[in-house]
């Protein structure tokens, strides 16, 4: 029953040979890639505003200004990605960068402040989209969190069909968010400057409460950095694309730029032109713009609901970014092996749902508030930023290719503007919450670096490079002892004990028993039987049946010879009645578990199916 609804939701399983179908074209990875960087500019703006409006009035002529840095820093970190794109098509972006020209503590970290900006990805975005949702239906406000976890389970699934499934899903409400926003840019710029229509601020602009300072346009610098998250998700994803995926990849990345600059920036112009005031658990101000273009007509609820969609979808960058990095990091040994495996569809399930599981526990610990969370966002992806700037410079220095000069130039400029970002992003945001995520930086790094030191011991515990397999003895004979443990006599233990004698002559039945009189009552039956099994009985008078049972067999293990094993066969029966498993302990789990850990000990389960043919039903 689980397979089936598992199909009804993830679809039919995809083989390994139709992996080349499951890739983005042109139109439908510019649809997945850009939904995180193009829905940045919903609240890009207003993260601006909510500095600047101390100023008053004068908060929308330092708008202009901050825009204008943050599109110049835009268009330096996309010629910087291009020649990323160009220089490691096999994806991994800063990460694969850093590691190979600076060294793997550097890919590290650049590692980690990806895996924090695509887990704030998930949850920032579905908690705007969440905000512009409440801003046209305030009812909503009191469901908010539980709209937004309900979202990214949706999402989840929706992923977790595949890559060509989910492209053609989240490509529309992506498109429609384009239009509608391009539309509501083009005929709010005819509206101002041809109709010579300009209407009053549905909110008044407070007073000026501070005064103008080089921190404070620092801080809304910092603030709307957060509308370039997302640039870097192209790079990451490569070998996502389909054949040519190098060239295919930079044509997405020019066209994200291209989208992001005019979309930011005519939003922030508009947000001047009809005087957008940034309101605290309020309409934000794409909300307020579309309503002072198009009024309360069916034009401001698409405007609303095309970006509560986007803002929705921007999830989807990450679910593309986040698996195929966390796939690239496993592959070097940095992260479990579960990131590298491919699920039914194709897709990395364990990516996927990690990266789920992870957003939900923010959005219901900052109860989905955007403006907790904003914070925490940027830092880690302009770390990554600054760490892969640094690596190309090396890169192009180290290969000496054909006008290599120039584009170390281009990288080193990038390096030093993205550095510049950074640091102002951390002392402005620190006491907001970036400190959260320069003490979660190191704490990956150092998870990371363990989960290497595993792999590589566990690499070579059982690597072979040292035996010389000529003189592998596979004639060598060991003495078993079996020994079965046994609750009472039932048709399971009689089919273990039967397995256990053809496989040696010394089989012991261990009994644990808390009951003195179950204990009389198995023994009475156990002289009836016709064997030289020997029966070992104990009785538990603290109710204990696990540690007693696993102290005997360890005992017995440790008293055995060197060309002895001990062999425990665990009697288990099997229903195939539905939900039947979790009506049952499962004691055997626990017993098995346990027992590994000693090199002497052979675990085996004998199980007996329970059917209709063996149940006595008289």
């Amino acid at each position: 029953m689980l397979k089936n609804v598992l199909d009804i939701l993830l679809g039919e399983p995809l083989a390994n040979e139709q992996g080349s179908s499951e890739k983005y074209n042109i139109p439908f990875g510019l649809a997945i890639m850009a939904s995180d960087a193009i829905s940045s500019v919903a609240y890009g703006a207003q993260e601006i505003l909510f500095v600047l409006i101390v100023l008053g009035a004068s908060a929308y002529k330092w708008l202009t200004w901050t825009s204008f840095m943050i599109i110049g820093l835009l268009i330096i970190l996309t010629i910087s990605y291009i020649q990323i794109i160009r220089a490691y098509p096999q994806g991994g972006g800063a990460y694969k960068v850093a590691k190979e020209n600076i060294g793997a503590k550097a890919g590290l970290s650049a590692g980690a402040g990806l895996i924090i900006s695509y887990i704030l990805t998930v949850a920032v975005s579905a908690s705007a989209g969440a905000d512009a949702i409440v801003s046209a239906f305030s009812s909503l406000a009191q469901y908010k969190v539980v709209f937004v976890v309900s979202i990214i389970i949706i999402l989840t699934i929706l992923n977790l069909r595949g890559i060509s499934e989910s492209s053609k899903i989240f490509a529309i409400p992506t498109y429609i968010f384009i239009f509608s926003m391009v539309s509501m840019i083009l005929y709010g710029l005819f509206k101002y400057f041809i109709l010579n229509i300009h209407p009053q601020p549905i909110f008044k602009v407070p007073e000026a409460t501070g005064d103008l300072s080089l921190f404070l346009i620092l801080k809304a610098f910092s603030s709307g950095c957060s509308a370039l998250t997302g640039v870097e998700a192209v790079s990451n994803s490569v070998p996502n694309f389909k054949e040519p995926g190098q060239r295919n990849a930079k044509i997405v990345m020019i066209l994200l730029a291209a989208l992001i600059f005019f979309i930011f920036g005519g939003t922030s112009v508009l947000a001047i032109f009809y005087t957008a005031v940034p309101i605290t658990n309020g309409p934000t101000v794409v909300s307020q713009i579309a309503s002072a273009i198009f009024g309360s007509g069916p034009m401001y609820y698409i405007i609303q609901f095309s970006t509560a969609v986007i803002l929705l979808m921007a999830c989807n960058t990450a679910y593309t970014g986040f698996p195929m990095l966390m796939y690239i990091v496993g592959k070097d040994g940095f992260a479990p092996r579960q990131f590298t495996i491919r699920g039914k569809r194709l897709s990395f399930s364990f990516g996927i749902t990690a990266l789920s599981c992870i957003a939900c526990i923010l959005v219901i610990i900052f109860k989905a508030d955007t403006h907790r969370l904003i914070p925490l966002y940027a830092v880690g992806v302009f770390i990554s930023f600054t760490l892969g700037q640094f690596g190309m410079v090396n890169h192009w220095r180290r290969n000496k290719d054909n006008g290599w000069r120039k584009r170390a130039a281009i990288n080193g400029f990038g390096a030093f503007i993205t550095l510049l970002t950074t640091v102002i992003i951390l002392v402005e945001k620190f006491r907001e919450g970036a400190f959260i995520v320069v003490i979660l930086i190191p704490i990956i790094i150092l998870i990371q670096l363990k989960i290497k030191g595993h792999y590589n011991k566990v690499a070579d515990g059982l690597s072979i490079s040292r035996i010389n397999l000529n003189k592998v003895d596979f004639k060598i004979k060991y003495k078993h002892i079996v020994i079965v443990p046994i609750a009472s006599l039932t048709k399971a233990t009689i089919g273990a004990l039967q397995y256990a004698q053809s496989i040696s002559d010394n089989v012991i039945a261990l009994n644990i028993s808390t009951d003195k009189e179950a204990m009389e009552k198995l023994k009475k039956r156990w002289s009836k039987l016709d064997t030289d099994i020997s029966l070992v009985t104990k009785y538990s008078p603290f109710r204990a049946v696990v540690t007693p049972l696993l102290n005997y067999i360890e005992v017995v293990a440790n008293m055995a010879n060197e060309n002895e094993k001990i062999t425990v066969v665990v009697p288990q029966f099997v229903t195939h009645e539905k939900f039947g498993e979790i009506l049952h302990n499962h004691t055997s789990f626990l017993i098995r578990e346990t027992l590994l850990r000693n090199d002497n000990i052979m675990v085996s389960t004998f199980p007996y199916h329970l059917s209709d043919e063996n149940v006595d039903n008289s």
